[in-house]
Formats: structure tokens, C-alpha cells, sequence
């Protein structure tokens, strides 16, 4: 914590550090993995174990390459 931008709230904190939200950097992270995973940037192992989304033999939208995303409800 910068001792100056204690007392701030935190998009005042951003502002002034010029920092994007932790929402966007948890995105921008999240598709860049992704990328690295489906481009082969990682070991193959890591990449054959993701679950994709397949729903069937034809596609009507976007690619094959759609991975199963599992949402959680808080209870």
C-alpha cells in the first residue's frame, strides 16, 4: 500500500495510478491463457486435458475450439 493513497477509495487509487480495475486485469489474463492454451504455447498434455464445448459435428458460430466454461452459484 503507498502511504499517501491510504486513505483514497479505490477507483480514486486507479485513477491516480493510472492502473486498470482487477475485473479487466483478471479478463485480460484469462484471454491470454486461453490463447497460449488453443495456439500451443503450453505442453499438450495441459491443452488435451481442458474440456471443451462441443455440442455437436457442425458449427454454426465461432470455431471448435470453444472451451467449457463451469459456472459456480453461491449458495
Amino acid at each position: 500500500m503507498i502511504p499517501k493513497f491510504k486513505k483514497m477509495h479505490y477507483p480514486d487509487r486507479l485513477k491516480q495510478l493510472h492502473l486498470p480495475t482487477l475485473t479487466y486485469r483478471r479478463s485480460r489474463g484469462d484471454m491470454i491463457q486461453t490463447y497460449k492454451l488453443l495456439t500451443g504455447k503450453y505442453d499438450q498434455q495441459v491443452a488435451l486435458a481442458l474440456p471443451k464445448n462441443v455440442t455437436g459435428e457442425y458449427f454454426t458460430r465461432g470455431n471448435s475450439n470453444k472451451l467449457l466454461v463451469k459456472r459456480c452459484r453461491k449458495l
